[in-house]
Parts: C-alpha cells; sequence; structure tokens
C-alpha cells in the first residue's frame, strides 16, 4: 500500500500566454472521480466561448485512476501531456483543466503538447502542492487531570491532533505511522503514568 502521495494544495488558476493563445491551468483537489467531473463541468461553465477545456486527473494514491482529454485539439496534444505532467510528479487525487483562447497562431502538435504541459506543470509550481501520508488513527482517553498535560506533550513531540473531545474523561484524536504505533503505546504509558488508554480507528491519509 501507498505510504505517501502529493496532491494539489488548493483551488487556483494559472494563466500563461504563448503565441497569443490564453492558457488557463485551473487545479483543484479530486478525492474522487465524481469530484474531477464536477470541476470540468464548472470550468466549462466559466468559459463557454473558449476554444478548448482540455482535462486530465488522477485519482487514488496509487493513480490507477486516470483519464485525460483534448477536447478537439489534435489527438495526443492536449489531455495527455497534461496527465504525463500529473503523473511524473506523482501528483494524485487532482484534476486539471486547461482552458486554451486561440491566438490566431498555429503552435504544431509539438508546440501544443509543450504548451498544455507547460501550463499543468506551471500551475503546480505556483499553486503548490501537500504531502499526504497514510496514518494510523488512535484515540486516547484520559481522565481530565492529566489531560492538559498530555495535550502539550503530544504538541511537543509533534504530534498533530485531529480532535479533543470532553466528556466524562478526555479523547484526544491523532494519527501515528503504522510503524511508530509500539513506540507511541509506550510513549504514552511513560508520560501518564498509565492512565490513559489507546485504541486504533482504522487508517487514514492525512497531509502533514
Amino acid at each position: 500500500m501507498i505510504d505517501r502521495y502529493l496532491a494539489v494544495a488548493r483551488v487556483g488558476v494559472h494563466e500563461s500566454e504563448i503565441k497569443r493563445s490564453r492558457f488557463l491551468c485551473s487545479l483543484a483537489p479530486a478525492p474522487d472521480e465524481a469530484a474531477a467531473q464536477a470541476v470540468i463541468r464548472d470550468v466549462r461553465r466559466a468559459h463557454p466561448t473558449a476554444s478548448h477545456n482540455c482535462f486530465a486527473y488522477v485519482i487514488g494514491p496509487d493513480g490507477r485512476l486516470h483519464r485525460a482529454s483534448d477536447d478537439g485539439e489534435p489527438g495526443g496534444t492536449a489531455g495527455t501531456p497534461m496527465l504525463q505532467v500529473l503523473l511524473a510528479r506523482e501528483v494524485r487525487d487532482t484534476v486539471a483543466v486547461v482552458t486554451r483562447y486561440y491566438g490566431g497562431v498555429q503552435l504544431g502538435a509539438g508546440g501544443l503538447a509543450r504548451a498544455y504541459g507547460g501550463a499543468v506543470s506551471a500551475a503546480l509550481d505556483e499553486i503548490g502542492t501537500v504531502e499526504r501520508r497514510r496514518l494510523t488513527l488512535l484515540t486516547v482517553t484520559v481522565g481530565h487531570a492529566h489531560a492538559g498535560r498530555l495535550e502539550n506533550d503530544l504538541r511537543s513531540a509533534g504530534h498533530t491532533l485531529r480532535e479533543v473531545g470532553y466528556g466524562a474523561a478526555v479523547t484526544l484524536a491523532l494519527g501515528v505511522p503504522e510503524g511508530e504505533v509500539p513506540a507511541f503505546r509506550s510513549w504514552l504509558a511513560d508520560v501518564t503514568s498509565g492512565a490513559a488508554s489507546c485504541e486504533t480507528a482504522g487508517s487514514a491519509y492525512v497531509d502533514v
């Protein structure tokens, strides 16, 4: 199973101009294919007079699900170069839509491929990516008397708390790399003198 991967950091648009043609690359997170298709529809609605709205997306940590479209450009000159950039840079759960407004100068097949691939690459550089790491989700339960210090100790140790709940006891939800779980349990027992319990609650990919 994939331990970590990259995804676009946020929704964003980067514009470039090549031989009077405008290329607007819209990037957005896409946790599934339905989300990717929704972004594509939104971009097409926003640019109904554009010459082309070409797209590529990669879904899943392993990148197994991916699609691309040239949207009327010569075959293999738009969607495929866009997809190749996402795959080469190991960006997943991301959709890219490049909107082209034709400027009257033909670019040729090679020029188109460089333009569309370059638009995605430049957008990724400007908008940025985040790393997602597969973590084991843990729920720590501790009494109120120990909760404040434990929360501080967890943060000092570099753990990011996903949620803190207050009830009869205090629950702290966090993620830990799978290989570090035994060491974490031992550390937890030491810092709380055995006063805290720790239960596993599955796993998930978390931004780090």
